[in-house]
């Protein structure tokens, strides 16, 4: 395994993240359980979850599970830098969502009961909340801190101008403010490069791209629809949408004798500025696999032909549209 630190942060993580959404949902728990040791087995140190995945099977279904993972012993919990996330709608009355003091103070609470930890290492924002004041915001942030429950602050969905803000109301307050961002970001959507990875760079933070695979159409859609694996009509669409756009990008990963899910993924960690990227393995086989993209080095030939066949923005705003 690869490691790295956060951003500017002395914190050290791996360079692949271990993604527990499919954990309940696709997973059952004790092939979730399984998933987690091989992830510690092969050096993965960064587990990301959210208080709301696995929610149409309870509240809180999935940190539950990590939970009662952690609960086995053995070194588990030590080992993990947990990161879970604040904001989704965890119930029906009112301040059991978004980003107010109650809100944040609850959520954490609860999902430190569910995970059976007394910390959270990384407790990231899951979105924006723009009726929430930022000094309100970072005064609940700076409690929890301030009392041993959280031990880094994170952000996920947010536009640059957002981390900009967050950043400079905490710089006043004299606190860390924003230790990662957790964005979309792979080779068919590269609109963070706009704004969002130079706002990371420049505030030293970590970036932590999700959905690196676009939900399976860069992991060999094509030759996956024809075996009938790819069978949801929204992928059908997509494949559609892009198919030649497809071929050349598998016809590209044959030459390179790799599979396109391996190459995706090692194109994400030759970016600049990219910690971590979340993978998602619903069983121990497929998160085998996906240590493969830790051993590809793409040349600069590589990385210009993805550049045709997946162009970006253009590079940082304003270069990208402007002089």
């Amino acid at each position: 395994m690869e490691y790295t630190h956060l951003g500017r942060l002395g914190l050290v993580v791996s360079r692949l993240t271990l993604g527990t959404m499919n954990f309940g949902p696709h997973a059952s728990e004790g092939d979730s359980h399984a998933i987690m040791d091989a992830a510690v087995a092969h050096g993965v140190n960064f587990f990301d979850t959210a208080n709301v995945y696995g929610r149409h099977l309870g509240v809180g279904a999935t940190e539950e599970i990590i939970g009662r993972w952690f609960a086995k012993g053995g070194g588990r919990r030590d080992k993990v830098v947990l990161a879970t996330k604040v904001y989704g709608q965890m119930g029906d009355w009112p301040n059991e969502g978004r980003l107010s003091v109650l809100a944040i103070r609850k959520a954490c609470e609860a999902s430190l009961k569910r995970l059976r930890t007394d910390h959270i290492d990384l407790y990231q924002m899951h979105h924006i909340d723009r009726e929430a004041w930022w000094n309100e915001v970072w005064q609940a942030m700076e409690l929890l801190v301030q009392q041993g429950k959280i031990l880094y602050v994170g952000s996920s969905n947010f536009a640059g101008w957002h981390i900009a803000r967050a950043n400079e109301i905490a710089r006043a307050r004299n606190f860390l403010g924003l230790a990662s961002e957790q964005s979309l970001y792979n080779l068919s959507a590269r609109t963070i490069e706009l704004e969002v990875l130079p706002a990371v760079r420049e505030y030293g933070m970590g970036l932590i791209p999700y959905s690196p695979l676009s939900g399976g159409l860069l992991a060999g859609a094509l030759s996956k629809v024809e075996e009938g694996r790819r069978s949801s009509e929204y992928l059908q669409g997509e494949i559609q949408e892009h198919r030649v756009q497809l071929e050349r990008w598998e016809a590209l990963c044959a030459e390179l004798d790799e599979r396109p899910s391996d190459v995706a993924l090692a194109w994400l960690l030759a970016q600049p500025g990219v910690t971590s990227p979340i993978i998602g393995p619903r069983t121990p086989d497929q998160l085998h696999a996906s240590m493969r993209a830790l051993e590809i080095r793409l040349g600069d030939d590589v990385l210009a032909k993805l550049d045709e066949i997946f162009p970006g923005p253009g590079g940082a705003a304003p270069e990208a549209y402007a002089w």
